[in-house]
């Protein structure tokens, strides 16, 4: 099962525009931000993540429900952050 996880955005990588560090369940990941050029999302903001691109921009209720939901499916949420931990950048 391929999911979509929120996650928020740290701090933008200077030297590529179209990367930010991203914070999701406690782990850090570059994810490219790239398919939001239209409105750029900015520190602090959260976005919805896929296969390591963002999806869109959601507002924090929306990001804390996801994320309510995903732990509460168990095993495909925890695939995922397992995914995200062995890719992690510090």
């Amino acid at each position: 099962m391929c999911l979509g996880i929120p996650g928020e955005i740290i701090e933008l990588d200077q030297d590529r525009p179209d990367l930010a560090k991203v914070a999701v369940s406690g782990v850090k990941r570059l994810i490219n931000i790239g398919l939001l050029a239209d409105d750029p999302p900015g520190p602090g903001d959260w976005i919805l993540i896929h296969v390591g691109f963002a999806l869109s921009k959601i507002d924090e209720e929306e990001a804390r429900s996801a994320l309510e939901f995903l732990e509460s499916i168990g095993q495909a949420y925890e695939d995922e952050l397992a995914a995200l931990k062995d890719s992690r950048i510090g």
